[in-house]
C-alpha cells in the first residue's frame, strides 16, 4: 500500500503534537507502522490520505454502530447545523435526548449529559462520593475508566499498550483512595470491603471489559459484586462507555440482569459525535446540581448537533432490532472464523467476544483478567497488525482493544478478513 501521504503528515504532525497525534494509540508507536491519515469513511469502509481503503473493524472505537456516515444521521447533522452549533444554553433536543435513554433504560430515571465517557465516569465517581459522604472507591486492574487522575491506576487501554501503569503528574494524593481489585475475582473485592467495610463510596467496573482486549465477566460475578455493593450501601457503577448500546439498547445491564446504580455512556449515544452521559437512580440525581450539592457544568454539554446525531442513532436502533440480532451473527461469524483459521494452521490464540465485540489475543491460556491478557504476545501482534492493515482491514493498533463490527458489514467482509487472518497464520504456523 502506498503511504507517501501519511509519512509526510507523520513528519509534520510530530513537529506541532506530542507524538504526532491527539490520542496515544494513534502513533502506533506499539506496532511500528505508519499511522494512516484518514480522509473520509463511508459505510463499512474508511479511506486515508494515500487514497488507500480499509475494511473498519475500528468505527471510532464503537460508536459507528450504524456504519460511517449513515445518510439519516447526516440529514439529522445538516438540519441542526443550519440552525446553530452551540448555544451554551438548555434546547429541546436536550431534552428529547434524556427522555429516550431513561424510556429505554427504565431503571436510568434521569441522565446528565456531559461531552465524553472520561468525564462521564468521573462525575459519575464524584457524585456517589458526595451521595455516600465517603471518599474510597473501587476499579479493576485492567479496567479504563478515562484519563481522570483518581482512576489512572492500573489503567488499560492505551496506558496498557505503552507499558505505563501509572502517568506523570498525578500526585500520590489524587490516587490514596482508589483501590484496586482483580476482574472476575470476588474474594480480591471481598477483602477491600473487609478491610474498608464503611468507607467506600463506589465500585466502577467495565461490566465487559473492553480496554485489556474484550474480557467477559464468569458467571455470577457481575451478581454478586451487586450483592456485596448493596450489602456496604456502596453505590455500583457500571462504566458502559463501549457496551452501552452496543450490547443491546439496555447495555450489558439488559444483558447480565443487573441494575447498577449509576451508569455511564459515550460516543455512541452521539452517533460518533463528541458526548457522553451519566445517570442512574432518581435519589442519587437529584444530588446533583442545581438541585443537589455536587456540583458539575459544561458549556458544551447537550450539545444540540450532538444531540440530533445521538436521536437519530438511538431511535433507529430502538426501532429495527434486527439490527442488533445481524452484527450479532456477524460478530459470532468472525471469531468462529479466527477460531477455525488458527486451527488450520495449528496456531495457538485465544478469541474472546460478545455480540459485535470481539479480540484476538496472540497467547493460548484463558484471558479472564489483567494478569492473563498481559500474557499475550504483543510483537505477535504487531506482526498481525501490519499484515492486516497491508492487506485493507482497518484494526486497533493495540493488543488490548476490541474490533467492533457494524451493521453495515457484509458476510463478504467479515469472509475477506477471515481469509487474511488464515494467511498470517499460515505464515507463521512454521
Amino acid at each position: 500500500m502506498k503511504t507517501i501521504v501519511s509519512k509526510e503528515l507523520r513528519e509534520r504532525a510530530v513537529k506541532v503534537m506530542p507524538g504526532g497525534v491527539n490520542s496515544p494509540v494513534r502513533a502506533y508507536y506499539a506496532v511500528k507502522e505508519i499511522p494512516r491519515f484518514i480522509e473520509r469513511a463511508k459505510g463499512a469502509y474508511i479511506y486515508d490520505s494515500d487514497g488507500n481503503k480499509y475494511t473498519d473493524y475500528i468505527g471510532s472505537w464503537g460508536p459507528m454502530i450504524l456504519g460511517h456516515n449513515d445518510e439519516r444521521i447526516v440529514e439529522a447533522v445538516k438540519k441542526q447545523l443550519e440552525k446553530g452549533m452551540s448555544y451554551g444554553a438548555s434546547t429541546q433536543l436536550e431534552v428529547e435526548m434524556a427522555e429516550l435513554i431513561t424510556s429505554l433504560v427504565p431503571w436510568c430515571e434521569r441522565v446528565r449529559m456531559v461531552n465524553s465517557g472520561t468525564e462521564a465516569v468521573m462525575s459519575a465517581v464524584r457524585l456517589a462520593r458526595g451521595f455516600t459522604c465517603r471518599d474510597k472507591i473501587i476499579k479493576f486492574d485492567g479496567c479504563y475508566h478515562g484519563h481522570s487522575d483518581m482512576l489512572l491506576v492500573k489503567a488499560g487501554s492505551g496506558v496498557l499498550t505503552q507499558g505505563i501503569p501509572d502517568s506523570a503528574g498525578v500526585p500520590a494524593n489524587c490516587t490514596a483512595d482508589t483501590l484496586t481489585a482483580k476482574y472476575n475475582d470476588m474474594s480480591s473485592v471481598q477483602s477491600l470491603f473487609e478491610e474498608y467495610p464503611n468507607d467506600i463510596a463506589c465500585v466502577v467496573i467495565e461490566p465487559v471489559a473492553g480496554n485489556m482486549g474484550v474480557v467477559l465477566p464468569k458467571d455470577g460475578f457481575l451478581k454478586d459484586l451487586r450483592k456485596l455493593c448493596t450489602k456496604h450501601g456502596t453505590l455500583l457503577i457500571f462504566d458502559e462507555v463501549i457496551t452501552g448500546f452496543r450490547l443491546g439498547t439496555d447495555g450489558a445491564a439488559g444483558r447480565f440482569g443487573i441494575t447498577p446504580d449509576l451508569v455511564t455512556y459515550g460516543k455512541i449515544i452521539g452517533g460518533g459525535m463528541p458526548v457522553g452521559a451519566y445517570g442512574g437512580r432518581r435519589d442519587i440525581m437529584n444530588c446533583v446540581a442545581p438541585e443537589g450539592n455536587v456540583y458539575q457544568a459544561g458549556t458544551l454539554s447537550g450539545n444540540p448537533v450532538a444531540m440530533a446525531a445521538g436521536i437519530t442513532q438511538l431511535k433507529i436502533l430502538n426501532e429495527d432490532k434486527n439490527i442488533y440480532a445481524n452484527i450479532e451473527v456477524l460478530g459470532e461469524r468472525l471469531r468462529n472464523g479466527i477460531k477455525n483459521a488458527a486451527h488450520n494452521a495449528g496456531v495457538n490464540v485465544t478469541v474472546n467476544g460478545i455480540g459485535s465485540l470481539s479480540t484476538l489475543f496472540f497467547c493460548k491460556n484463558e484471558v479472564t483478567d489483567y494478569e492473563s491478557a498481559l500474557k499475550s504476545d504483543t510483537k505477535a501482534y504487531s506482526e498481525y497488525f501490519s499484515h492486516m492493515l497491508n492487506s485493507g482491514n482497518f484494526i486497533a493498533p493495540s493488543q488490548f482493544e476490541a474490533m467492533f463490527v457494524s451493521a453495515v458489514h457484509t458476510e463478504n467482509d467479515i469472509d475477506k478478513t477471515i481469509n487474511d487472518i488464515q494467511k498470517f497464520f499460515d505464515s507463521i504456523k512454521n
